[in-house]
């Protein structure tokens, strides 16, 4: 595999980006070597600046639910540019998705398009503060709502990846009104309450953890969460942004039949493009400016290349049989990567919810971040290493998630599991 190009454009990089790359961990810096520089992406496959094709298990980190450059998304985005980029006005395109996205996520009475996952739980949060007129949040070890101050405390794969303390610039003050519970852990979540019953605005959780790799909630965590936030009067808010139509249809809400008050989603509700939003019960929702008084606003929210990008994609998951492909490749390729493991002698925990995915190199079973912190992340990074060579491209972190694609059929399945029993053996 030849990558003097992205080499090049590497050691360029460096000298005018941060570490050469705008997001941290696509540095590679977790499993060794280099980044990659991507020149297109097809289908299931990225293509870099050398010509090599690889098996792409990133997707954008989720969004590309189609895979990439799926037909209709290309062609609906070029009609949409053809028509202009940005409007900063009311488009039609605004109101579709929104009607969309509430026909997948009954929940969400009324929604605010944001432009990433980061603003949408930002927002969500400085709402639910406003809304209890209380200022503590609730958030879990492990798991990540995007980069705000108020949130960079114990908070899972990036920080993990790099091994840096959760934020230099981030003030004492921003934070002091942040509570840290375990995930999976309800009793840690019942203590704060007992120690603060009048000052906890909002609780927010990933109801499937996907920052610290996949860790799947444990039967009554959710519906726990619920009951004490309706006990204490909190709002009770679910950070969909990476499950959100990735382990159902309806979203982890839905698979587990636990009803948030506010849900924030991005991704694939972008179809690929920069996208972000936060919805629920209406009461709440209309103190968004300019119904109310907490302030939001976005120059580029709810642009029309990002809404046609995800009308598009939402419309083709809303075929019939589409969702049951998607999950039945995803059960597949955990099972595949699960019995090479197996067969090679190496400890995994390998877990799955929808189509979202990871292998944990632990002999202990996950379900917070203590546990996932077990895993051996030397011999995750000589996994990912072999299985790049043999052209499949990972997250470059044990504690990122894996997903999968419409455009994965069996011939890539099969390519890959042989890949991963071959990888397997080589790390044995």
């Amino acid at each position: 595999m030849r990558i003097s190009r992205s080499r090049e454009l590497f050691a360029q990089a460096q000298r005018v980006l941060p570490g050469g790359v705008d997001s941290p961990v696509r540095a590679f810096r977790a499993v060794g070597g280099q980044p990659l520089f991507i020149a297109r992406g097809e289908g299931p496959y990225l293509y870099d600046v050398d010509g090599n094709r690889y098996i792409d298990y990133v997707l954008s980190w989720g969004p590309l639910i189609l895979g990439h450059a799926h037909p209709e998304v290309v062609e609906a985005l070029q009609q949409a540019v053809a028509r202009g980029t940005s409007y900063g006005a009311p488009s039609p395109l605004e109101v579709e998705l929104a009607e969309l996205v509430q026909a997948f996520i009954p929940s969400i009475e009324m929604i605010r398009f944001v432009n990433s996952g980061t603003e949408a739980t930002m927002s969500a949060l400085r709402l639910a503060r406003a809304y209890t007129k209380r200022d503590k949040i609730v958030k879990f070890e492990g798991c990540y709502h995007g980069h705000a101050d108020l949130l960079l405390v114990q908070a899972g794969s990036g920080v993990a990846t790099l091994g840096l303390p959760d934020s230099p610039g981030v003030p004492r003050g921003a934070t002091q009104d942040t509570l840290v519970a375990r995930y999976n852990d309800l009793e840690s979540v019942r203590t704060l309450f007992e120690q603060y019953p009048d000052e906890i605005a909002a609780v927010i959780v990933e109801p499937v953890a996907g920052n610290m790799g996949v860790v799947p909630p444990v039967e009554g965590f959710l519906q726990g969460l619920r009951e004490l936030s309706r006990q204490y009067g909190a709002v009770l808010i679910f950070d969909e942004v990476m499950t959100g139509w990735r382990v159902h249809p309806g979203g982890a809400q839905t698979l587990y039949g636990v009803t948030p008050d506010l849900t924030t989603l991005g991704k694939v509700i972008g179809g690929g493009l920069p996208v972000g939003a936060y919805g629920g019960k209406r009461e709440i929702m209309e103190m968004v400016a300019p119904s109310g008084p907490v302030y939001q606003a976005g120059t580029l929210s709810g642009n029309p290349l990002a809404m046609t990008a995800g009308i598009t994609t939402l419309k083709v998951l809303q075929r019939p049989g589409v969702w049951e492909q998607l999950e039945a490749a995803a059960r597949r390729l955990a099972a595949g990567i699960g019995e090479a493991a197996r067969e090679a002698g190496v400890p995994v925990q390998q877990t799955r919810v929808g189509t979202m995915f990871a292998t944990f190199f632990t002999e202990t079973p996950v379900r917070d971040w203590p546990t996932v912190k077990t895993s051996d992340t030397e011999r995750f990074a000589r996994f990912f290493r072999a299985m790049l060579e043999r052209g499949v491209y990972l997250a470059p972190s044990q504690f990122e998630a894996g997903f999968i694609s419409l455009a994965h059929d069996d011939a890539v399945l099969d390519a890959t599991i042989e890949a991963a029993r071959e990888a397997m053996q080589d790390i044995a």
